[in-house]
């Protein structure tokens, strides 16, 4: 944190961290969610996310957002909103760039597909490939699996859009397995710096992938002139603007959704902590409702956004072209290592369980799938399949 900086009595402080599931030492120059947040970033799953799809699959165009750029932008805006209510930057920053970790190839298409393919075997979450990345799958330190992060950032991790219990009938084995044996409290709203993370995303997403639809030509700026938060922000623009050239309008709608979301959040989280008198990080996660919150204007401004975005960008024909191709590659990829695990690289065959258990090999040719780029899954099922 900067000098002179004083931290919420509801933020989570580095000095309160209930600590990492394997003892070490800390660093004498960083705190603890500092630390969390450089291994994040030295990862190789984050590293994997530039090649990984966000809406268009990354070959598609060198400026659409990818992964990597996405979770780049969470971070900076839930850092922005972090700072001003005076919770810890650092853990918002680390929870906002793990987010994603756990995304398959060709994203939500990717994950459905695989989800379809191991339904047999527990079924598949990227949420819970996530926790699994964080703490099995990232093998880079010589005492541990995973990198051993706190306990408050892989709480948000898995909390970070609510309760996990008892919303969920059934939890992902990954997540239920790592619980029993480390309590991440999942009948608990996670922390504030968590709610924060997960409001960015909404934010970023639901602006950028305006932007990229926009760039894309599923959609006009005419399309957008009716839609709440939009229209008047385009109205305003092109009232001052009159003349002004579309890629700077774009731009101009863009951070303005931005910013209206990022002050409606920070107000409406002010308002909750007073009314509800919170003074501590334990009495966030007390409450029955988050305190990180749109208003409930924002709440269904952005809503509309968001079934504009379903109607008009997501379910586009040509997207609906690149989703059944992506399932399909990643159908027929674990159906090839289903059939013959022999197939997977060295590396991953000694990782195979030693009784040929059907759900094990099949919960590490899910890991191997998702851990997939975009370009490396589409090189692998030309190799395995002879097409694309």
């Amino acid at each position: 944190m900067a000098v002179g900086f004083a931290y919420a009595p509801f933020a989570s402080h580095p000095d309160a961290s209930r600590g990492r599931l394997h003892a070490e030492p800390e660093s004498a120059t960083r705190s603890v969610f500092q630390r969390d947040r450089d291994r994040i970033i030295h990862s190789t799953a984050f590293r994997r996310l530039k090649q990984k799809t966000q809406v268009f699959i990354a070959h598609e165009g060198d400026h659409y957002r990818t992964r990597l750029t996405h979770s780049l932008e969470v971070a900076q805006i839930a850092r922005s909103i972090s700072r001003v209510l005076g919770l810890d930057e650092d853990l918002a920053e680390a929870l906002a760039l793990a987010h994603d970790l756990g995304h398959t190839p060709f994203g939500h298409a990717g994950e459905d597909a695989l989800d379809t393919v191991m339904l047999p075997y527990g079924g598949f979450d990227h949420n819970a490939q996530t926790l699994r990345i964080l703490t099995k799958l990232e093998q880079r330190y010589a005492e541990f699996d995973g990198l051993n992060l706190t306990w408050e950032t892989l709480e948000g991790v898995v909390k970070h859009n609510g309760p996990l219990l008892p919303s969920i009938e059934k939890l992902p084995a990954a997540i239920a397995e790592y619980a029993a044996g480390h309590d991440l409290e999942l009948d608990t709203y996670p922390s504030a710096e968590a709610q924060v993370a997960a409001l960015s995303d909404d934010i970023a997403y639901n602006s950028h992938d305006i932007e990229d639809g926009l760039r894309a030509e599923m959609f006009s700026i005419d399309d957008l002139v009716e839609l709440p938060l939009i229209g008047p922000i385009i109205n305003a623009v092109t009232t001052r603007y009159a003349a002004l050239q579309q890629s700077r309008l774009v731009h101009e709608l863009t951070r303005r959704m931005i910013n209206r979301m990022v002050d409606d959040c920070i107000a409406e989280t002010r308002r909750r902590v007073a009314a509800a008198g919170i003074a501590s990080a334990a009495a966030v996660r007390a409450l029955p409702s988050p305190v990180a919150a749109f208003s409930a204007e924002m709440k269904t401004s952005e809503q509309a956004v968001r079934a504009f975005l379903h109607a008009r960008l997501y379910n586009h024909f040509q997207q609906k072209r690149s989703h059944r191709r992506a399932r399909r590659i990643v159908a027929e990829l674990f159906a090839v290592f289903i059939d013959e695990p022999g197939c997977l690289p060295t590396e991953w065959q000694t990782r195979l369980d030693a009784s040929g258990a059907t759900d094990k090999t099949a919960r590490l040719i899910a890991d191997y799938i998702a851990g997939m780029t975009d370009r490396f899954a589409l090189d692998e099922h030309r190799r395995l399949c002879g097409q694309e």
